[in-house]
């Protein structure tokens, strides 16, 4: 049968060195100490940190000047933060935006092919009336030969 034994905190067996067990437990309960001194000590610092990132946003003075528009700013990180982005709802919703945004460039160009076959048009009926106001009757063929 295998026996093992315990190790102190200065990497030598249990009870040599002189240690005695109130030794080893103030050794750990030192440690507990310190990490709950280091736990403490971050946590103030993220207080700190959200506390001035709070009075460097003022968001409670935008939240007075403009309170739709943060209730539509927190609409949106809502969204984002519970996974919203890479669903079908935001693909049918930027498939939507794109068409919306792409309305005027394309009203744009059709008014433009729409003017340009107008005056294609008036182009064309100036030269009819041309034609039809000449002296040889209607042809406009050169005289000679």
């Amino acid at each position: 049968m295998t026996t093992f034994q315990s190790s102190s905190g200065d990497g030598g067996p249990a009870g040599n060195g002189g240690q005695s067990p109130n030794n080893q437990g103030s050794g750990f309960g030192h440690r507990v100490d310190q990490m709950g001194s280091d736990a403490q000590h971050l946590w103030d610092n993220a207080r700190g940190a959200v506390t001035d990132l709070r009075d460097s946003m003022d968001l409670a003075g935008r939240v007075q000047r403009n309170p739709y528009l943060m209730v539509a700013a927190a609409l949106g990180v809502g969204y984002v933060l519970g996974g919203g982005l890479f669903t079908r709802t935001t693909g049918r919703l930027l498939r939507l935006g794109v068409r919306l945004a792409a309305l005027p460039m394309v009203k744009d160009e059709l008014l433009g092919i729409a003017e340009a076959a107008l005056r294609g048009v008036e182009v064309g009926a100036g030269r009819v009336a041309d034609m039809q106001g000449s002296p040889s009757g209607g042809s406009a063929r050169p005289q000679g030969h």
